[in-house]
């Protein structure tokens, strides 16, 4: 057998000492750190100056202590800035993610992760709407809850009746599905169609198939306006029974016959957490909701779809009771009693309408600008294909009281868009800075620990949310950064088309979304499905 003379060996061992490999000291050990920043982790603690270190999607060092910048590939110099979680949106409509995937309008604002398939309208089929999203590549992480409208809708249609047993059972068998699937849970929207139609028992079954597979329950309450009392105590009755936690979404207090009702409101969120049933609120800073224009229209008028609503309207009897419930709406609940406070927001059969109000529209065709005539407006508008409205309905006092509530989360109840798409709700681009720039810094409504709480870690583990919500070492790198000083929303309800200001980096999953102002189409998001 041939040997290896000793001399060569030793000649080949020294070689290994004389060319040793590259060690992990010759390459930066940080892709990023940002030096200097005031953390806010997200837990309501007090802010602290401490550098932040991000190696991959995780944030690997919260330090106190000045970091080494020569460990870092790039250093953010974050010197006057707050570094934030990334905020955390329960309440988002993402119905436009495939076509705007990088969802400019919300990372702009600090979003990280948005919750989508709100007001009982969340997609179908479930797993075959998120594969797309992921194959696309989203800007944000993004979540979907399952519609229990869409449910019902695939069901039964727009019937107005209770399930058959068996009806029941396929809709079961659909919550259980999205929830294996990866459903954070069921949303309603008993306001809308149909799930108008639907009586508490048929939304407690279908939320106990939720809460088996551990989700929550989101509820557009059946009423705002004058019936927002019996509208919470049915929302605080489903969780109760269906052993399910809550949230009031985007709560409330409609028309100015229930302003001031919040004090009631949250008197029975507090009533019905101390017995023991999980309730919690969302909510979006601003006086003024958005829907479609049929929420002003009686839902027994909207049974089978529009086709029925204009063929009630061709019956003399039916076409006036359909005319007074519109009436008795524009004066009492999101008409505010004002045709002026009904502002047109998407209007795509006459773009002249967007941006202007009921009142505009009935002076601009030569019309008494009654509510009566608002009535027969908004059946016009149906009958040439439909509109969304602005409705300016709900009072300050409402919204700073509801704002401080130990169980109030913000959410922007706002839809992906982009610059020049209708006339939208400010919300859609505004929400998160806005609470930071007016509520906090403006008005002292929150500290501004309490106002990341709110946009953070509280809905992160509302959602069931792991490793997100926080800025701690090993958890996600999802992080903002913005000037306490300039914060503010810019969009308004004349010109909405408008990004936030002070935010000047915004990081999703280790990777930088917003560059010292500037938005870059990363796509580092992901579709979270829950347990997966």
């Amino acid at each position: 057998m041939h040997r290896t003379p000793v001399s060569a060996l030793t000649a080949f061992l020294a070689l290994i000492v004389v060319f040793p490999a590259p060690t992990d000291a010759q390459s930066p050990e940080w892709d990023v750190l940002f030096a200097g920043g005031t953390v806010v982790d997200g837990t309501g603690a007090t802010g602290f100056r401490a550098d932040v270190a991000v190696r991959g999607d995780r944030i690997v060092a919260v330090s106190r202590s000045p970091l080494d910048p020569s460990r870092a590939r790039r250093v953010v110099d974050a010197t006057g800035l707050v570094v934030a979680p990334g905020f955390v949106d329960l309440h988002t409509h993402l119905d436009p993610l495939l076509r705007l995937p990088g969802a400019e309008s919300h990372v702009r604002q600090g979003v990280t992760t948005a919750l989508g398939g709100p007001d009982g309208g969340g997609p179908w089929p479930f797993a075959a709407h998120l594969d797309a999203a992921q194959a696309t590549g989203v800007g944000m992480n993004v979540g979907f809850m399952v519609g229990h409208n869409t449910v019902r809708r695939e069901v039964m249609g727009l019937e107005d009746r209770a399930p058959t047993e068996g009806e029941l059972s396929t809709m079961e068998g659909m919550i259980a599905t999205a929830m294996a699937e990866g459903a954070w849970g069921i949303s309603t929207g008993l306001k809308y169609l149909p799930g108008a139609f639907s009586e508490v028992d048929e939304v407690v079954a279908l939320s106990r198939v939720a809460a088996f597979h551990g989700g929550f329950y989101t509820s557009h309450l059946r009423e705002e306006g004058l019936g927002l009392f019996e509208g919470v105590g049915e929302a605080l009755e489903i969780g109760r029974r269906a052993g399910i936690p809550i949230v009031l979404t985007h709560h409330k207090a409609v028309g100015q016959p229930m302003w001031g009702a919040s004090a009631r409101t949250l008197a029975m969120v507090d009533s019905a957490r101390a017995a023991g049933t999980d309730a919690m609120i969302d909510q979006y800073p601003y006086t003024a909701s958005y829907s479609g224009i049929t929420i002003l229209i009686p839902a027994w008028a909207m049974a089978g779809g529009t086709d029925a609503l204009l063929e009630r309207m061709d019956d003399p009897a039916l076409a006036d009771s359909v005319l007074a419930g519109i009436e008795y709406n524009i004066v009492n609940d999101r008409g505010g009693n004002d045709l002026h406070r009904v502002q047109l927001a998407r209007v795509e059969w006459d773009s002249t309408l967007e941006g202007g109000t009921l009142h505009d529209w009935a002076v601009r065709d030569g019309l008494d600008p009654t509510p009566a005539t608002g009535a027969r407006l908004v059946v016009e508008a149906v009958r040439r294909g439909g509109a969304n409205a602005i409705y300016h309905a709900m009072d300050e006092g409402d919204v700073t009281a509801i704002m401080r509530h130990p169980q109030t989360m913000i959410a922007s109840d706002g839809r992906l868009t982009s610059p020049g798409e209708g006339h939208p709700h400010p919300r859609w681009y505004g929400t998160f800075p806005r609470v930071l720039g007016r509520y906090v810094r403006e008005e002292g409504v929150l500290s501004l620990e309490e106002a990341v709480f709110k946009m953070t870690a509280l809905p992160a583990r509302r959602m069931g949310l792991p490793e997100r919500g926080e800025v701690r070492e090993g958890w996600y790198a999802d992080l903002v950064l913005f000037d306490p000083d300039t914060v503010e929303d810019r969009a308004t309800f004349e010109e909405p088309h408008q990004y936030a200001a002070g935010i000047p980096w915004v990081m999703v999953n280790g990777v930088i979304a917003v560059e010292d102002g500037v938005y870059r189409d990363a796509r580092s998001g992901r579709v979270l499905r829950k347990g997966r």
